[in-house]
């Protein structure tokens, strides 16, 4: 049962001491106030959270100083009728919740008199400010990452989105953590169910803690053993901003530099940022790239297992006598020979993730170079295995999205196993698999494979910005995320004069 704040100062101090007790980095002050200091006040905040410099210049320290050159039987009725002139000060009736107040970081603050409890802004918790993004490098654009604070990223988004349209939904997950959870759109492009739909997949779960997005996403995705993602993720503002400039919704998590992105296409995974910020040409050569990188990440193992396996009379003769002199005194048959570098590869890849600064970097190139090498060396593998191996994880670095491609990843070896058993006839079926799977997997009520099915529900608009990337000019029409009537979103002035 909520304990009530009441106008007994002393009553609420033993309460919420009793709650906050055994906790030496919650500082707690009882300060006096009032033209004569005849009245009491008390302040609690977080060790950390309060500034410690220019006490008269924080916002606690000028209310404070208000509050002492006003005569006492004025205070509690100053503070009950002059709240909105303090910046973002919450009133609170119930101790539990001027508690859950103060561990966002600000003063908590009691009168007494005064049967509530302020929130008061200041410093807050310590964190990284705007930093450039590691994970999603861009040619052109802006450099600027989100941040481990959810007011920072919601910020940073409204920097570039400066609509009154624009709305921010809060809400908390994590039993023990109240994570702040925020829901951004654009409220005249969404589809109202989306939102509806999320708002009940987060309502559906309760869990000590949610630390990161990513277990908000793991926890409200419908296809959980897929290996493809229902939910995009990014860590730049100006990826966010033009998801809802497209009728998505971008979910933020507090103390996560990481936003979520839906509904979510196989199409939208290979976009990037300065897919749009370059010129068409350019954008639908590296974009083509993209689509071709995804699909040899998957099969490019087993398309090289199933030719020189069961199906050699397709390759010239040249070619198939070179690949059988490079395999002269290799132990291994072909598939484990291929099984045994993807793991090596994948090794280096997780030791490159894990070491710390430049050794992550030289781990991964250095030591790439000296076990192929001596592989090759030893007789243990054959060069051209080294050489698929290596291309195959140029494909897989090449998908933007990270989440995207650990998919094709994992499809990998299953491709492996099935081209090194059964050559094309296996192939043919683990494609077969993929796209079944593909074309019944849908984000937030769209199909994950579109624009390429369902085209006609815009008008074949949406097929315009897939494989190729037309004119700027030629997009004058938002993606199926949009609700209909809001889709317009280019009128060129010639047009207009018409």
């Amino acid at each position: 049962m909520a304990i009530q704040i009441t106008p007994d100062l002393q009553e609420n101090i033993r309460n919420f001491e009793e709650l906050f007790s055994d906790c030496e980095d919650i500082k707690k002050r009882k300060i006096k106030v009032g033209e004569h200091l005849g009245q009491e006040c008390y302040i609690a905040y977080i060790e950390v959270s309060l500034s410690s410099v220019d006490w008269k210049d924080s916002a606690v320290g000028k209310f404070l100083g208000k509050l002492r050159t006003l005569p006492e039987e004025e205070l509690a009725g100053y503070v009950k009728n002059n709240v909105e002139d303090i910046s973002d000060a919450d009133p609170f009736g119930t101790i539990e919740d001027a508690a859950q107040g103060m561990l966002t970081g600000d003063v908590l603050f009691f009168l007494d008199g005064y049967n509530k409890a302020l929130k008061i802004p200041d410093k807050g918790y310590p964190g990284r400010g705007v930093y450039e993004t590691e994970s999603e490098k861009i040619i052109r654009g802006s450099n600027e990452g989100f941040s481990e604070s959810i007011k920072l990223n919601t910020a940073l988004i409204r920097k570039r989105l400066r609509s009154p349209h624009v709305k921010v939904k809060e809400s908390f997950a994590g039993k023990r953590t109240n994570t702040n959870v925020d829901l951004v759109y654009l409220k005249d492009l969404i589809h109202p169910e989306m939102l509806e739909e999320i708002e009940k997949r987060l309502s559906e779960f309760e869990i000590d803690g949610t630390l990161d997005s990513g277990i908000i996403e793991q926890l409200t995705e419908k296809r959980k053993y897929s290996p493809f993602p229902q939910f995009q993720t990014t860590q730049r503002p100006d990826r966010a901003a033009m998801a809802i400039l497209e009728g998505r919704i971008v979910l933020l998590s507090d103390n996560s530099p990481v936003a979520l992105i839906f509904p979510a296409t196989y199409n939208t995974f290979i976009q990037t940022s300065d897919d749009y910020y370059s010129r068409w040409e350019i954008a639908s050569f590296t974009r083509a790239l993209r689509y071709l990188a995804s699909f040899l990440a998957m099969v490019f193992p087993g398309l090289y297992l199933a030719m020189t396996n069961f199906h050699t009379q397709i390759l010239p003769t040249d070619l198939l006598l070179s690949l059988a002199a490079s395999r002269q005194g290799v132990p291994f048959p072909a598939m484990v020979e291929v099984i045994l570098m993807e793991i090596a590869f994948e090794l280096l890849r997780e030791a490159g993730v894990r070491l710390p600064g430049a050794n992550g970097n030289t781990i991964g190139i250095v030591g790439g170079l000296i076990i192929g090498q001596a592989a090759v060396d030893a007789n243990i593998v054959s060069p051209i295995v080294v050489i698929v191996v290596a291309l195959t994880a140029l494909c897989s670095f090449a998908v933007p999205n990270e989440e995207f491609a650990t998919a094709f990843r994992i499809l990998k070896f299953m491709f492996i196993f099935l081209c090194g058993g059964m050559g094309f006839l296996g192939f043919l079926a683990g494609l077969l698999v993929v796209l079944i799977h593909l074309s019944h997997l849908e984000s937030f009520g769209i199909p994950y494979l579109a624009p390429f099915v369902g085209a006609d529900l815009n008008g074949y608009q949406d097929e315009r910005d897939t494989f190729l990337r037309l004119p700027l000019s030629f997009l004058k029409k938002r993606p199926v995320y949009t609700r209909e009537g809001a889709r317009v979103r280019l009128r060129l002035k010639q047009e207009k004069k018409k």
